[in-house]
């Protein structure tokens, strides 16, 4: 009797499989009267409803806010921006920012590869600045492609690919990347690396601490002894050196947009990494947007600006967005330490539970408390015999060969890998 009824139960089973593999089965009918997703491209943020920047874009994700600003920037020379839609009938599902630019190879290639194509002067001057598409923004925090809720990354991934390696070879671009894309994200892009030829390489780190404490003095508490005691002595010192008062603003008018320009200006200029070269119209625009909020540090005795720092309060997270920093005062006002403390009490008082400061700058990044947060690209060339050369060369970056702070760092802990951190 069990063996006529396991016979029953198998051939049933078979039955509703072949039942499955029919043209005419219930789930082949839903399947196929489901629309195929397709892509749309817009030149600009506001081509795309405000509704469905908020489902694909919630908090702490930046959204339409810094892509309108991009927009208002004047950045034509630089960036060119694009937005690809991934639609199912007329339901967005994806929206993937995308802009063109060209790439200093010397941001991510080994400085011996780079010193070496400077020498080649003009002749190897188009191997020194390639045309790239990127997938991402030039300044978030990291790349994003934009979800509504219900849909994940590798079901939109391959549509998304075949519409922008197309406009790849519109544009003759030399190179497609996925720009700084989060470990959440890199399980589907690994997956459409094996299926569209992907290179994957270590990126810039960004950086975050995801747990501040409800007050100042707990956040100090959280740091190690050794750096609390360093940062207490930098507060000292740089109170002692110049006597400072805070003003937060929100929608600045052009007077303090002006100073501020000015500040960024003089840290821009000692900056030892730089993509993006923001204008004084993107301050006009983004400082008028609600999350935007500046906290000014004022020589008190003349009301001169100091110091700067552009913070956006995104739902339980403010990003420390940008910084400037008046350096006629010397190392000894430890002005970027007096704007970290007051950069903390204000996110604390906003309700924030975690910080974000992004890529670059992360010696005293970590000297505050930050933890890395690893980053990769994906990317592959037109040229196949550059995306083998790319390729080759993408698996000797890490981290000690992209920053010096990160190599001093790694050192320093003993860190072999970023799994120890």
């Amino acid at each position: 009797m069990r063996r006529a009824s396991l016979l029953k139960q198998r051939y049933e089973d078979e039955l509703r499989e072949a039942a499955a593999d029919s043209p005419h089965s219930p789930a082949r009918l839903v399947a196929a009267a489901a629309p195929a997703l397709r892509v749309e491209w817009r030149s600009s943020a506001h081509d795309i409803p405000a509704d469905a920047w908020q489902r694909c874009f919630p908090p702490p994700l930046e959204g339409l806010w810094l892509y309108s600003s991009l927009e208002k920037a004047g950045l034509e020379e630089q960036f060119r921006f694009a937005y690809a839609l991934v639609l199912r009938g007329d339901q967005i599902l994806a929206i993937a920012p995308v802009f063109e630019a060209l790439l200093p190879i010397s941001l991510v290639a080994p400085a011996l590869l780079d010193r070496a194509l400077r020498l080649g002067g003009r002749v190897l001057r188009p191997l020194r600045f390639q045309k790239t598409l990127f997938v991402g923004c030039p300044c978030s925090d990291e790349g994003t492609v934009g979800l509504a809720p219900g849909v994940k990354l590798d079901e939109v991934a391959a549509r998304l690919q075949e519409a922008l390696w197309r406009r790849l070879e519109k544009t003759k671009a030399a190179c497609l990347a996925w720009k700084d894309f989060p470990e959440s994200s890199w399980p589907a892009l690994r997956a459409l690396s094996r299926e569209a030829g992907l290179c994957e390489a270590v990126s810039y780190p960004g950086t975050r601490i995801p747990d501040i404490g409800p007050d100042f003095q707990t956040y100090l508490a959280r740091l190690t002894g050794n750096r609390r005691h360093n940062l207490r002595k930098k507060l000292r010192l740089s109170r002692a050196h110049v006597d400072l008062e805070v003003e937060i603003a929100s929608q600045p008018n052009s007077a303090l947009i002006a100073e501020i320009w000015k500040l960024f200006q003089n840290t821009y200029a000692r900056a030892t990494t730089r993509f993006e070269r923001l204008t004084e119209k993107f301050w006009q625009a983004v400082c008028q947007e609600a999350q935007s909020r500046l906290i000014v540090l004022r020589e008190r005795s003349s009301g001169k600006a100091v110091a700067f720092m552009l913070a956006i309060v995104s739902s339980k997270s403010v990003i420390n967005k940008f910084i400037g920093l008046d350096y006629g005062f010397g190392a000894k006002a430890y002005l970027y330490f007096r704007l970290w403390e007051e950069f903390m009490r204000f996110a604390i008082h906003a309700g924030a539970v975690e910080v974000q400061s992004g890529q670059t700058g992360y010696r005293a990044k970590l000297d505050v408390g930050h933890q890395l947060v690893p980053l990769n690209n994906f990317f592959r060339y037109r040229n196949p015999l550059m995306h083998v050369i790319a390729s080759h060369l993408a698996k000797r970056i890490s981290w000690s060969s992209l920053d010096e702070d990160l190599a001093r760092a790694m050192r320093s802990r003993s860190w072999s890998s970023m799994r120890e951190m």
